[in-house]
């Protein structure tokens, strides 16, 4: 709780501060913008809420099932790139990602992250117990009654229904999120490949379903080359950031419109350093920043940039801390509990927020290409906050079932001193029975 409160504050001084720009280009003003992110937080920690006060963990694993539907269902109106009723799809730059619902701009894949991660968690645990359960397994009913014809009794054995429920899913929705944003495409299946890891799949399946991933990407990128562009063209961009040098001097040597085009493909990570060399150690201070002014989405794929600016090298150490101290609570939450579905969606998810958020965090300061990653519950955006707070929400009502054992283990861990009361009645103990003796 300490951690998500800590991470929304800094969200609100940060926001408050860095969308300057956003409210000159929208015709509003910083506190209009502020009002939102407020209305924004109260629906995120109703979410938290609803989902920390969850009695029972069965009814957060039933849900998880419907991540992939859920996924699925989106990831196609993306692709189909057509608008649905309430439904506007926003394409940018030949590339969807974006919905409006009811005027609400929501971030698809965002969504996409945090259900996935639900589903893994949801398909692990089950084709565990179905395996462990054998031939009284009431778990995948249809698979189970199809194998019983003659000539579909492989879709009976673990492997199949690992590849139908588990490694079909992620390849597709891998496929997918690709023509949209190669960055998502590439995290999505990472953190996925990592849950499998923590669920406990078996290696040599992990590294067939990594070659599996890699040849995915290939065949789209292959793909893209034959076409000369016309099909993942979303793949340019990858090509571009890739091998795109951001030297400023070169542009000394270009006139006219060449030197305007890579201008505008270099300013947001020349200026993003400018922001992380000016802030220095103890930074601007709030509302210092000047490199909002100039960066689009200063408050977006570039907030570490702006928080290094305006409150310097211990602001940025602050969040470290932050992500550092979730990584290690998740891992300590996920160790202590006993559902093997609450160890994966606790670890996956953990995974996932602390990953992008590095990621973030490593394109900020220079350490990669520019990936378009957001900063978890900090940078703005209303889709990806609210899907944030899904998961912290699941995080922390694990983290309230398991609290009992976990207050156990750190009673356990405590330092000597703080048990001095107790160490001491025992010593009284001792010296009383030693009394005895001499007597």
């Amino acid at each position: 709780w300490i951690i998500t409160f800590m991470l929304i504050m800094i969200s609100w001084l940060a926001i408050f501060s860095s969308t300057s720009l956003m409210a000159i280009r929208t015709g509003t003003d910083r506190l209009a913008i502020m009002k939102e992110q407020v209305l924004i937080t109260a629906l995120g920690l109703g979410i938290i809420l609803i989902l920390y006060n969850f009695k029972r963990i069965g009814l957060i694993r039933w849900g998880s099932k419907f991540g992939f539907p859920l996924s699925f269902g989106l990831l196609l109106i993306l692709l189909l790139k057509k608008d649905f009723g309430p439904i506007d799809v926003e394409v940018i730059n030949g590339a969807a990602r974006n919905v409006k619902i009811f005027g609400y701009q929501i971030h698809i894949f965002e969504i996409v992250k945090v259900a996935m991660m639900m589903y893994i968690a949801w398909a692990i645990h089950t084709c565990k117990k179905d395996e462990e359960e054998g031939s009284k397994s009431r778990y995948f009913k249809l698979i189970n009654t199809l194998s019983k014809y003659n000539g579909l009794e492989f879709l009976g054995t673990p492997f199949c229904k690992r590849v139908i429920y588990i490694y079909i899913p992620m390849i597709t929705i891998f496929v997918m999120v690709l023509p949209g944003s190669n960055s998502s495409a590439l995290l999505i299946g990472g953190i996925m490949g990592l849950t499998l890891l923590i669920g406990g799949i078996k290696f040599k399946e992990l590294v067939g379903l990594a070659i599996l991933g890699i040849c995915a990407f290939g065949i789209a990128y292959g793909t893209y080359k034959v076409s000369d562009g016309k099909v993942f063209k979303r793949l340019s961009v990858f090509e571009k950031r890739i091998s795109m040098n951001t030297d400023p001097r070169q542009l000394l040597v270009l006139k006219g419109q060449e030197r305007r085009d890579l201008l505008d493909v270099i300013i947001q990570p020349n200026t993003a350093r400018i922001a992380v060399h000016e802030g220095g150690i103890l930074g601007k201070g709030p509302g210092g920043s000047t490199q909002k002014y100039i960066v689009p989405l200063m408050f977006g794929d570039y907030m570490y940039a702006f928080i290094l600016e305006e409150y310097g090298l211990w602001g940025g150490i602050l969040i470290i801390i932050l992500y550092v101290s979730l990584l290690a609570r998740g891992i300590w939450i996920a160790k202590l509990c006993d559902s093997r579905y609450a160890q994966i969606a606790v670890g996956g998810l953990t995974m996932l927020i602390t990953s992008q958020a590095f990621l973030h965090m490593f394109i900020n300061v220079d350490l990669g290409p520019l990936t378009g990653q957001t900063l978890p519950l900090v940078s703005h955006g209303n889709g990806a906050f609210l899907s944030f707070c899904v998961a912290f929400g699941v995080i922390l009502s694990i983290s309230r079932m398991a609290n009992k054992k976990i207050r156990e283990k750190e009673e356990e861990a405590k330092p000597l001193y703080e048990k001095k009361d107790e160490i001491q009645a025992s010593l009284d103990v001792l010296e009383g029975l030693d009394n005895i003796d001499q007597e």
